[in-house]
Parts: C-alpha cells; sequence; structure tokens
C-alpha cells in the first residue's frame, strides 16, 4: 500500500473523530456582525489555535482592532515543495429568522435528507466545514506519515461575513509572514454532488450608493408638483439609462479589457448541460435579462453586469401621502471580469450621473471598497496537478468553471501578497449559507478530507 492510500485509508478510519471535531467548532457561535457575539469569536479563534497546535503547527491568535486572525506554520518532508499558504475564516452569519430553523442552528447533528446526509448547523458549509476539511488532512497526513507532504501555513480570518475591515491592515503589516508559493482557498462549491469544481474566474466589484438631492425640504405635490424638480423623477431616468435594450451596459468604456472565453472553455461549459430555462423558472422567471448572444452560464461566469441593488426615497409607508421627496437614494452594483478597471468604471458612472443631473439637483456618494475579477492560469502545474487529483476521487472528472460572485481575499492576496489562489471548494447549491437550515453535505466533508489529502500528495511532488 502506497502512503497516500494509507493517509486515505486514515482519513475513512477517522471520520467519526473528525466529525466530533467539526462539531466542536460549529457549537460556538462565532457571529462576527453582532458585538454581542464578540467574546464567542474569540473562542473560536482560541478553539482553532488549540486543534492546530494538536495537529503540530505553531499557531497563533492573532488580535485586531476586530475580531482575531489565526497564523500557523508547519514544515513539511519535501524541501522541494510549494510553500502552501491555506486560507478559511470562522466566523458565521446571524440565524435570524430564527423561527424558520427546524433545528437549533448551533446544536450540530447529521440529518437523513432524501440526498443523503448531511451536517445540519449554521457554518457547516460557509465556511467552518470547508476549512475543517483541510485541518483534518493535515491530520491525518501527520497521523501516518510524521510529517505534512510540504510546508504549510494556515490563516484563519475572523470578519469575513462583516466586510473584513481588519484584513488588508493585517495582510500588509504581516506580509512577510503570510506570503508563500500558492494560496489556497475553500469557501467555493462543486458543479453537482458528484463533480468537483475548480474555480477559475472570480467576478470583481464596484458599489455605490448614490443620492440625489432636489429640494431643500419635502413638498407638497398639490403645491409644487410641476414646477419643483423630483429626485425621484432625475433617479429614474439615471437608473433606466444604465442598459440598453440588448442588456449592455451603456457606459462608455465599460467593456475595456472584457476578454471572450476560449473555444476549450465555452466546449467544457457547454458539456456541464447547463440548463438555463429552468435555472430562471426556479425563482420564477422565464427570460434571461442579460446581454442578447451569451448563454445563461455565461452571463453569470464570464460577463459583467450592472444592477441596481436598492431603491428608497418618498413615502413608502401604509396609506398615501402626496409628496414631492427632497431626496432619492440608490444602490448600484457593477460585478467585473477580466481585466476592467474599478476606478474607470466608477468614473463613468459619476460622470453617467452628473451628464443627466438638472440644475437644481445635486448628487452625493458613497463608495464600497471595489475589486477587479481575478482570473486563474489554469495551464500552471498546480492547476493541472490539482485538477487530476480531485478527478481520482470523485466520480466525474475535475472542471474548471466561473464564479457569479467575488471573494474579495482572493484580490488582496494577489495585490497585497503576490500570489495566485487555487480555489477547491466541496459546498453544493442547496447549502442555504446564509440562510435558515444551513448544512453541508457529509458526503462534501468526507470527500473534501480526502480531496485535500490527494491535492497536498500531487503539489509536495513539485511536477512542473
Amino acid at each position: 500500500m502506497s502512503e497516500l492510500e494509507r493517509v486515505l485509508e486514515a482519513v475513512d478510519a477517522g471520520l467519526d473523530g473528525a466529525l466530533e471535531r467539526l462539531f466542536g467548532l460549529l457549537a460556538i457561535d462565532s457571529i462576527s456582525t453582532d458585538p454581542a457575539y464578540t467574546a464567542s469569536c474569540r473562542k473560536a479563534a482560541d478553539w482553532l489555535v488549540d486543534d492546530l497546535k494538536s495537529v503540530g503547527f505553531d499557531a497563533t491568535r492573532h488580535d485586531t482592532p476586530g475580531h482575531p486572525m489565526v497564523v500557523a506554520h508547519q514544515d513539511g518532508s519535501s524541501a522541494e515543495g510549494p510553500h502552501l499558504l491555506f486560507y478559511g475564516h470562522y466566523d458565521v452569519q446571524p440565524v435570524d429568522p430564527l423561527e424558520l430553523w427546524h433545528t437549533q442552528p448551533f446544536e450540530p447533528l447529521i440529518e437523513d435528507t432524501p440526498a443523503g446526509k448531511v451536517i445540519r448547523a449554521r457554518g457547516a458549509a460557509d465556511d467552518k466545514g470547508q476549512l475543517m476539511t483541510f485541518v483534518e488532512a493535515c491530520r491525518c497526513w501527520k497521523q501516518v506519515t510524521g510529517s505534512l507532504p510540504t510546508k504549510i501555513s494556515i490563516f484563519f480570518e475572523g470578519e469575513e461575513e462583516s466586510g473584513s475591515p481588519s484584513l488588508i491592515p493585517f495582510m500588509e503589516e504581516n506580509k512577510t509572514e503570510l506570503t508563500a508559493d500558492l494560496a489556497l482557498v475553500c469557501d467555493t462549491g462543486m458543479w453537482d454532488s458528484n463533480t468537483p469544481t475548480i474555480s477559475t474566474m472570480l467576478r470583481g466589484m464596484v458599489g455605490e450608493e448614490i443620492t440625489i438631492t432636489g429640494p431643500s425640504l419635502d413638498l407638497h405635490s398639490g403645491m409644487y408638483g410641476g414646477p419643483a424638480m423630483n429626485p425621484i423623477r432625475v433617479l429614474n431616468r439615471i437608473l433606466a439609462d444604465l442598459h440598453d435594450d440588448d442588456g449592455k451596459v451603456t457606459l462608455p468604456g465599460f467593456y475595456d479589457g472584457v476578454p471572450e472565453l476560449s473555444d476549450e472553455i465555452k466546449q467544457q461549459w457547454a458539456s456541464l448541460n447547463h440548463d438555463g430555462q429552468a435555472f430562471l423558472e426556479s425563482v420564477g422567471l422565464s427570460e434571461p435579462a442579460g446581454e442578447k448572444g451569451y448563454t445563461v452560464l455565461e452571463q453569470i461566469w464570464a460577463r459583467p453586469t450592472c444592477d441596481v441593488n436598492g431603491i428608497a426615497g418618498g413615502y413608502a409607508g401604509e396609506g398615501f401621502k402626496t409628496v414631492l421627496p427632497s431626496k432619492a437614494v440608490a444602490k448600484v452594483s457593477f460585478r467585473l471580469v477580466g481585466e476592467q478597471d474599478p476606478v474607470a468604471i466608477q468614473k463613468a458612472f459619476y460622470q453617467h450621473i452628473n451628464d443627466r443631473l438638472p440644475v437644481d439637483c445635486t448628487v452625493s456618494f458613497k463608495a464600497k471598497d471595489g475589486a477587479k475579477a481575478t482570473v486563474m492560469q489554469v495551464d500552471s502545474a498546480p492547476f493541472k496537478q490539482a485538477q487530476q487529483a480531485l478527478s481520482e476521487e470523485w466520480e466525474n472528472d475535475a472542471i474548471y468553471a466561473g464564479c457569479g460572485g467575488s471573494i474579495p481575499v482572493v484580490g488582496h492576496i494577489k495585490s497585497i501578497l503576490d500570489m495566485d489562489s487555487l480555489l477547491v471548494g466541496f459546498g453544493l447549491d442547496d447549502d442555504a449559507i446564509h440562510s435558515p437550515n444551513e448544512k453541508y453535505a457529509l458526503k462534501s466533508f468526507h470527500k473534501g478530507i480526502r480531496s485535500w489529502v490527494r491535492i497536498l500528495d500531487a503539489l509536495s511532488k513539485n511536477d512542473s
């Protein structure tokens, strides 16, 4: 029996113990958004430090102005293998509305479902179950061989679910300690329960809250309606002009740096047989609203977007109040791909608004931190090694996939630490992350550990 086979055997034999440890972490209500849970976040960080020490890591809790970071290091047996940095986050979303849970969110359990056994708890999939797949893989390597296959550092954050206010300063201040050859991130998912996935594209983000102000106070529409400029009317025009009839964004230069997909990626995505019609029908829709000429999957993974996320102004309570509002507010976000420049898009958006602003209105802006899209070099050795390792573990071969969302830490890892990231996760679309009754498939946890064992083995051989 090979060394790899012996480690995989240890994963199977030790699954009950791995679940017991995961349940211990899941029982900690580490909700980062609510100050009432500050002590719980610290408790989770300390729990991780102790657990990592039990695997042989030199682990430390680093306090920040917010919640603690956990950093750990351990050398490996291979002098030739790469130094790997694994990132995860131990904080979780609030559980509200609690009445919609059919179990207690911080009393984890195994539950039988029509799709198989699942781990039911807040944080099971996002991200405690995911990060523990990697820790348990390291534990099994140490148990069987006495060492890790390559040098590994671990970086656990406690503020991912609350905007990561301490992340960038911490990474900048600890750049030397955190820098490695390659980052591993397990905060993504699989195409389906049998098809492992390496996420190779993450969309970037530009977000703006705009406030249009007209009259100095709310006005009676009978006395002022007509001559008084209504900020909601101005806002409506600004927002309506952001798209043309074909779903394209109208900002000048918006599509600069947007690449077309290669034939190879198009063919791979087509082979997934994604049913765009069923995807939309599942949420009560029937027709794609994005750019014409692209499939639903391409619109989600590979095309940039502009969306209005919220509008406020005037009276919206019960009954009717004939008022001309003083202000109107909209929250607008742009998802970016390829080499789109967040700063250039922000400037184009400002110009779009100012060009449509009447003389009696002013505008103010409140920006959300922007980030460029991230595109991985899938022809590099680590990606090929990971794809092969995953394909050997799962029923179907691993695929490369885009991701419609954004994972800001991946951009920070690139811009601050100058490192590429390998994104491998085992979540499923129906895991209900951020929602009541969050779950993580037992199969995802078990085979996730086995997958990381295989990936670590493959990467440590440094077959570049």
